[in-house]
Protein backbone atom coordinates (compact mmCIF):
# COMPACT_ATOMS: atom_id res chain seq x y z
CA UNK A 1 0.00 0.00 0.00
CA UNK A 2 1.25 3.45 -0.91
CA UNK A 3 1.99 5.66 2.06
CA UNK A 4 -0.04 8.86 2.12
CA UNK A 5 3.12 10.98 1.98
CA UNK A 6 4.00 9.41 -1.37
CA UNK A 7 0.83 10.98 -2.74
CA UNK A 8 1.97 14.51 -1.79
CA UNK A 9 3.81 14.86 -5.07
CA UNK A 10 0.50 15.09 -6.98
CA UNK A 11 -1.09 18.03 -5.16
CA UNK A 12 2.36 19.65 -5.03
CA UNK A 13 2.62 19.37 -8.82
CA UNK A 14 -0.93 20.64 -9.40
CA UNK A 15 -0.38 23.59 -7.09
CA UNK A 16 2.90 24.41 -8.83
CA UNK A 17 1.19 24.48 -12.23
CA UNK A 18 -1.72 26.58 -10.95
CA UNK A 19 0.69 28.99 -9.24
CA UNK A 20 2.78 29.40 -12.39
CA UNK A 21 -0.38 30.28 -14.31
CA UNK A 22 -1.41 32.87 -11.71
CA UNK A 23 2.04 34.44 -11.43
CA UNK A 24 1.90 35.15 -15.16
CA UNK A 25 -1.18 37.34 -14.72
CA UNK A 26 -1.13 41.11 -15.13
CA UNK A 27 -3.41 41.47 -12.11
CA UNK A 28 -1.66 42.02 -8.80
CA UNK A 29 -4.02 39.91 -6.71
CA UNK A 30 -3.61 36.92 -9.04
CA UNK A 31 0.19 37.23 -8.98
CA UNK A 32 0.12 37.53 -5.19
CA UNK A 33 -2.13 34.46 -4.90
CA UNK A 34 0.23 32.61 -7.23
CA UNK A 35 3.21 33.27 -4.99
CA UNK A 36 1.27 32.11 -1.92
CA UNK A 37 0.22 28.94 -3.75
CA UNK A 38 3.84 28.40 -4.80
CA UNK A 39 4.80 28.62 -1.10
CA UNK A 40 2.25 25.93 -0.23
CA UNK A 41 3.65 23.74 -3.01
CA UNK A 42 7.18 24.36 -1.68
CA UNK A 43 6.11 22.99 1.72
CA UNK A 44 4.53 19.92 0.10
CA UNK A 45 7.61 19.28 -2.08
CA UNK A 46 9.90 19.65 0.94
CA UNK A 47 7.84 17.17 2.98
CA UNK A 48 7.84 14.70 0.10
CA UNK A 49 11.55 15.25 -0.64
CA UNK A 50 12.62 14.67 2.97
CA UNK A 51 10.55 11.50 3.16
CA UNK A 52 11.89 10.22 -0.16
CA UNK A 53 15.50 11.26 0.50
CA UNK A 54 15.48 13.71 -2.42
CA UNK A 55 17.69 16.27 -0.73
CA UNK A 56 18.57 18.18 -3.91
CA UNK A 57 14.85 18.75 -4.38
CA UNK A 58 14.57 19.97 -0.78
CA UNK A 59 17.39 22.48 -1.30
CA UNK A 60 15.80 23.62 -4.57
CA UNK A 61 12.42 24.12 -2.87
CA UNK A 62 14.00 26.16 -0.07
CA UNK A 63 15.67 28.39 -2.67
CA UNK A 64 12.42 28.71 -4.61
CA UNK A 65 10.55 29.52 -1.39
CA UNK A 66 12.94 32.45 -0.86
CA UNK A 67 12.14 33.75 -4.34
CA UNK A 68 8.42 33.23 -3.72
CA UNK A 69 8.62 35.18 -0.45
CA UNK A 70 10.29 37.95 -2.43
CA UNK A 71 7.46 37.77 -4.97
CA UNK A 72 4.84 38.03 -2.21
CA UNK A 73 6.60 41.08 -0.79
CA UNK A 74 6.89 42.76 -4.19
CA UNK A 75 3.26 42.17 -5.12
CA UNK A 76 2.06 43.46 -1.76
CA UNK A 77 4.11 46.66 -2.20
CA UNK A 78 2.65 47.51 -5.61
CA UNK A 79 -0.06 50.00 -6.48
CA UNK A 80 -3.33 48.91 -4.82
CA UNK A 81 -5.23 49.35 -8.12
CA UNK A 82 -4.05 45.86 -9.10
CA UNK A 83 -2.21 47.04 -12.18
CA UNK A 84 1.36 46.25 -13.02
CA UNK A 85 4.02 48.99 -13.03
CA UNK A 86 1.70 51.42 -11.27
CA UNK A 87 -0.33 52.09 -14.44
CA UNK A 88 -4.04 52.48 -13.75
CA UNK A 89 -6.10 50.24 -16.01
CA UNK A 90 -8.78 51.90 -18.14
CA UNK A 91 -12.41 51.01 -17.53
Amino acid sequence: MTEWIDLLQWPAMLLSVAAAYLVGSSRKWKRNAGFWIFLISNVLWIAWGVHDGAYALVVLQVALAVTNIRGVNKTQDQDPSGSSDGVTPSS
